[in-house]
């Protein structure tokens, strides 16, 4: 099950977070379901809650503009849509373009998601010398482009109505 996306109370979203933490939230009284997974539950001795997909808070969080969004393992693999960037098949590791080896850094231009055998062949070599080539080159996400990607969203889809204010809002 993906993670349940959090909107700020003025219907920004903010970020995802774990089912549990969710239903956390929701418990306190922090947040408030938006939308829910139809038909699922969660249940416990004396609660019952619909399973969120995205949740709002009921107060205002301020956030401080991020320019850049951070890098990570599962960032990388979800930017490149779980696909090798050597084979286009299913990706599982995250493949250094420049080996930290060799000075390589652990930013979003210098890494790319590949499968577990191109990772083992290109192994501590540059693609060029390990004579493989790139099917896409990699980028680093905007901020936004991060959330979106993390939700399964990409930049032309149409967004979900759960991520368009209200009017009253």
């Amino acid at each position: 099950m993906r993670d349940t996306l959090v909107l700020n109370a003025s219907f920004e979203p903010l970020s995802t977070v774990s089912l549990r933490r969710a239903v956390v939230l929701v418990m306190r009284e922090k947040a408030v379901v938006e939308q829910s997974h139809p038909g699922l539950r969660v249940r416990a001795a004396q609660l019952e809650l619909p399973v969120p997909q995205v949740i709002r808070l009921c107060r205002y969080v301020r956030v401080p503009f991020r320019q850049r969004a951070p890098w990570s393992r599962r960032g990388v693999l979800v930017r490149d849509r779980h696909r090798c960037a050597y084979c286009g098949r299913r990706a599982t590791t995250v493949d250094h373009i420049v080996p930290r080896s060799r000075g390589g850094r652990d930013t979003w231009l210098n890494t790319v998601a590949a499968c577990s055998a191109d990772n083992h062949r290109k192994a501590d070599r540059t693609p060029a010398q390990a004579g493989m080539s790139l099917l896409v080159q990699p980028f680093e996400p905007t901020p936004a482009d991060a959330l979106l990607l993390a939700l399964g969203l990409q930049e032309g889809d149409a967004l979900p109505p759960w991520l368009t204010a209200p009017a009253s809002a």
